[in-house]
């Protein structure tokens, strides 16, 4: 219906995306990678990418990026994860990368909360990841994806294992605005302070988030080749909702059954390194493993940091899988 006044919808769900030439093969997509779309009601539809191992995979993994981030920046580990014989999945956030958008600009952060997201990733688990009682379904949320991992695991959602790497339980502040403002909609704004996308960055080695100038150009350099991948700071509107998803994970942690691994970056706020531990702490069953000296996105961080991270996630999916059927270990 937005599209039929003319021309292309802006806020449409983006299926593919081109290679950028100043990135090298590591940085692609893995072999046999394949996209869809999948939708939670009258929600815009939220795209997902999948890849499997030429062999029977041993599990199965699901990636929830964190904030302006789209799968592209996750291409690498997944290739690791597919090679290490897993089937790899990766959702968009709602409202970002290649999902459908709820508000304009494309580049605006917009949700009204993250119930959508959370709605999304039970389905995706229920109805499209195929389960098999060898394999285990591990999820791996980076950032505030690790609310949207923590609300769904809260609500049900069937999986064996949660991978929280650099989750943020303290996102920023909402700005104080009247209560009108959510009234009439001004919510979808971005907001004060929040610039829009730049083609000039800063890229995640210039926000601290990585030691690697390489890797931390990696998101930046999808998002100038793509621009329905392009993301700049969020609204009002998802500020709120962020610290909504916040207050409620934390206020339902023992609903949480699911083995939890917390991957915790030695290099960060004070506030941030505090909240991973208390939330470890009050989940069920958690293990807490820092990086000394390691930024928060760790998937993009220097192989010193980046190499024992994997090692980290793989031990805690094999462990799992072995969990699920103890005859996998005499493979």
């Amino acid at each position: 219906m937005l599209s039929a006044c003319g021309g292309p919808d802006a806020r449409a769900p983006f299926t593919d995306s081109h290679a950028p030439p100043s990135l090298t093969p590591r940085f692609f997509a893995p072999e046999g990678w394949g996209w869809g779309l999948i939708q939670a009601g009258e929600a815009p539809a939220q795209r997902y990418g999948v890849a499997s191992p030429p062999v029977t995979p041993t599990a199965q993994v699901l990636i929830l990026p964190g904030y302006g981030e789209s799968a592209e920046g996750w291409f690498e580990t997944a290739q690791d994860l597919v090679g290490a014989g897993y089937t790899v999945w990766i959702l968009d956030r709602a409202g970002q990368g290649g999902s459908g958008r709820y508000a304009g600009p494309r580049d605006l952060g917009h949700v009204a909360s993250f119930d959508d997201d959370v709605a999304v990733t039970r389905a995706l688990a229920v109805s499209y990841i195929p389960r098999d009682p060898r394999q285990p379904l591990i999820v791996i949320a980076h950032g505030v994806g690790a609310l949207v991992a923590l609300e769904a695991a809260e609500a049900g959602m069937p999986l064996d294992g949660l991978i929280l790497t650099g989750a943020d339980f303290a996102p920023p502040s909402q700005p104080k605005t009247p209560s009108w403002t959510t009234k009439i909609g001004l919510t979808a704004f971005r907001a004060p302070g929040a610039a829009s996308w730049s083609a000039q960055g800063p890229d995640a080695f210039g926000l601290k988030q990585t030691h690697d100038p390489r890797r931390g150009f990696v998101q930046l350099a999808w998002q100038q080749a793509n621009p329905e991948l392009r993301m700049g700071g969020p609204s009002v509107g998802w500020l709120g909702a962020a610290t909504g998803a916040s207050n409620g994970a934390q206020a339902h942690l023992a609903d949480s059954g699911a083995p939890t691994l917390m991957l915790s970056p030695g290099e960060d706020e004070l506030s941030r390194t505090a909240a991973r531990t208390r939330v470890c702490h009050a989940l069920p069953h958690c293990t807490e493993q820092l990086f000394q000296g390691a930024r928060p996105a760790m998937h993009l961080e220097a192989d010193s940091f980046r190499a024992p991270w994997l090692v980290a996630i793989r031990a805690f999916v094999d462990e799992r899988t072995h969990a699920l059927n103890p005859l996998i270990q005499q493979r």
